[in-house]
């Protein structure tokens, strides 16, 4: 009797170690899992869902997205979702194969970053090809409006948190801006008039348009493709004419080509990053989109003085 006595509590505390374990994987199961696709989404979301909600990558950090080919990595990755940010207008193509490899393209909430950005075709391309520009994230105003994009609809979906994310959203935004007002403090007095410029590929149209400045040729007719022998000695004899003095080339995806074009026109090139590559962090869009701005600043005030 005695035995038995003294084998309730231990059955008990079994028990409720066994309830715990079920409440705890019932929680662990209904954090929101948010899927992304590219690098600036990583630190949108990361920011709107604080330890709300786990964020997962689709793809591995040190992927190019540019022309990437789904792993079999991607299409276990991609069950694991609730819901899947993506840019939806030609950025990450790859992930809606990912979607019909894996049978998910009807069962995964798909959120569309760019609902509500004002689109921009591709600037100074090589054939006056109008191609809706994807690089939207590249911007201070159209991140901006992503972020509140997903926050909203990261809040219909997981209603309990709407307020969370709506709140941390602006937060974010805030620092955004920030970094527009830094920028905006580095070229006081500058004469814009000067600037003339041309760019690798159409990855900075959106920050460029949004600083008021225009892009006169695009080099590359698409990332990482390069152009022609004719298309090269079109761009360059249109880089001439324009009188274009700076010329921005892709941080972390360096080209030889962009050697050859500063040599044959005089240009002074800088490097702008891609916001594309590396470990993803929530810190990643903020760092380097002040790196670009200020890279920007530099530029415009070199030209502005005559040094380009």
């Amino acid at each position: 009797m005695l035995s038995r006595i003294r084998t309730v509590p231990k059955t008990l505390a079994l028990a409720c170690l066994a309830a715990l374990a079920l409440g705890s994987q019932a929680a662990h199961a209904a954090r929101l899992k948010v899927g992304i696709t590219l690098h600036p989404y990583y630190s949108f979301v990361a920011n709107i869902v604080g330890d709300r909600a786990d964020v997962i990558p689709l793809i591995d950090a040190d992927a190019n997205p540019h022309g990437y080919a789904p792993q079999s990595a991607d299409m276990i990755r991609i069950m694991s979702m609730d819901v899947l940010v993506v840019n939806g207008i030609g950025h990450d193509t790859w992930a809606f194969e990912i979607l019909d490899a894996a049978g998910m393209r009807k069962k995964l909430v798909l959120i569309y970053a760019n609902d509500g950005v004002s689109l921009i075709p591709v600037a100074g391309a090589p054939a006056g090809e109008k191609v809706v520009n994807p690089h939207t994230f590249i911007s201070t105003t159209a991140a901006i409006q992503q972020v509140y994009t997903i926050a909203r609809r990261l809040g219909e979906i997981d209603k309990a948190n709407a307020t969370f994310y709506r709140d941390n959203a602006r937060k974010y935004a805030l620092n955004i801006r920030k970094l527009r007002a830094e920028f905006d403090t580095r070229i006081a007095g500058a004469d814009l008039s000067k600037f003339r410029c041309a760019t690798m590929h159409s990855g900075y149209d959106y920050i460029l348009q949004e600083l008021g400045l225009q892009v006169t040729a695009v080099i590359e007719p698409r990332h990482g493709v390069e152009p022609t022998a004719r298309q090269l000695a079109e761009t360059i004899d249109r880089i001439k004419a324009a009188k274009v003095n700076v010329l921005f080339a892709e941080k972390y995806f360096a080209s030889k080509l962009s050697d050859t074009i500063r040599q044959a026109t005089g240009v002074r090139m800088y490097s702008i990053s891609h916001i594309s590559s590396g470990k993803y962090t929530p810190e990643k869009f903020i760092d380097e989109m002040r790196e670009n701005l200020t890279t920007l600043a530099t530029a415009i005030n070199d030209t502005a003085r005559g040094g380009a």
